[in-house]
């Protein structure tokens, strides 16, 4: 009986000590040990801060998961009270994730220490994206523009800054090391800002990917149709051009007008747009809407924008959604 007890107690003593691996725990889970040193509001973020501290050797978390808006994604009271007990919470910021400006808010206000990345990146302003748009279609003798400015205001406002960071990956890039390095000065520990610096020799490497996968684009085709106005980032950071937007107004929770439709499908038909990319978190209908009216032998193609994908997409980790989105677009419009 004695044998049995000491055998049993050498088993549990292995278990105990037998390492589990670094990894995110999933939105929602329970934390394993001592917690996630840092928790990620969006999935992009929070494949850049897991690989950050895997390397490190601890875990961290992810409050969003794949398919999840972040323009509308809210939590628990059990999330928010799961931010005060970690010792960073990585946030994109610049108005994305704003079903989440409360409980970051009061989390904060308890304790928490929140990092926002997207103001600390160079992020664009709409007015600036607004004129380079006009810069780009002057020229353009769009039978609609004379109601270009006609109800555009209701239900479209938004911040200054464009906060859709995450469609350029050397901005992303970025993001990591500095993410690397607050780590190591909330946690005291200068591993961290070494493994920042890592992942965003990483994704620098993904960026250059990117751009040969694109290369195969020609100039005149590099002509973008999206559900909403989440691709200035990427436009600019590989030499596209936004013709339009179903949803205007950088989030995914309005409602254009019926002229705002009528104007998009003009510029689909008078621009001979070969393909109109949706969300992954957003439903299609508008898009498949704009596509039938048009008339047009027009392409409806699903990139992942608003988060990674799930698991068997291809697009799991932040790299891989970028990449695949690239071969994407590369595809539908070479």
């Amino acid at each position: 009986m004695r044998s049995t007890i000491l055998a049993i107690l050498f088993l549990l003593t292995l278990a105990a000590c037998s390492p589990t691996g670094p990894a995110a725990s999933p939105p929602g889970a329970p934390s394993r040990g001592d917690g996630p040193v840092a928790i990620a509001t969006t999935t992009q973020l929070g494949s850049i801060l897991t690989d950050i501290t895997a390397c490190a050797g601890t875990t961290s978390a992810t409050l969003m998961g794949a398919g999840d808006d972040p323009h509308e994604f809210s939590v628990s009271s059990r999330d928010v009270a799961n931010l005060t007990k970690t010792k960073l919470v990585v946030a994109n910021g610049l108005g994305l994730e704003s079903g989440l400006e409360v409980a970051l808010d009061g989390a904060q206000g308890d304790g928490a220490t929140i990092f926002e990345v997207a103001p600390l990146l160079e992020p664009l302003t709409y007015a600036d994206i607004e004129a380079k748009a006009a810069e780009q279609h002057a020229g353009h003798d769009h039978a609609h523009d004379d109601h270009a400015d006609e109800g555009h205001d209701d239900g479209h406002n938004h911040g200054e800054f464009d906060p859709h960071v995450h469609m350029d990956v050397k901005r992303m890039a970025k993001a990591a090391s500095l993410i690397g390095a607050e780590l190591a000065k909330v946690i005291g520990d200068d591993k961290y800002a070494t493994c920042g610096t890592e992942v965003e020799t990483k994704l620098n490497q993904t960026d250059a990917e990117v751009r040969d996968i694109l290369s195969a684009v020609p100039t005149e085709r590099r002509v973008l149709v999206t559900d909403h106005e989440a691709y200035n980032y990427f436009a600019a950071a590989y030499d596209f051009e936004v013709a339009g937007v179903v949803i205007p107004g950088g989030s995914t929770d309005a409602e254009p007008s019926s002229q705002e439709l009528a104007d998009l499908v003009a510029v689909v038909r008078e621009d001979k747009v070969s393909a109109i990319f949706s969300n992954n978190t957003v439903n299609p209908r508008l898009v498949e809407a704009v596509a039938a009216e048009a008339g047009t032998d027009l392409k409806v193609v699903q990139l992942f924008e608003g988060s990674v994908g799930p698991a068997g997409s291809g697009a799991e980790t932040y790299s891989d959604m970028m990449l695949t989105n690239a071969r994407l677009i590369a595809d539908a419009l070479k």
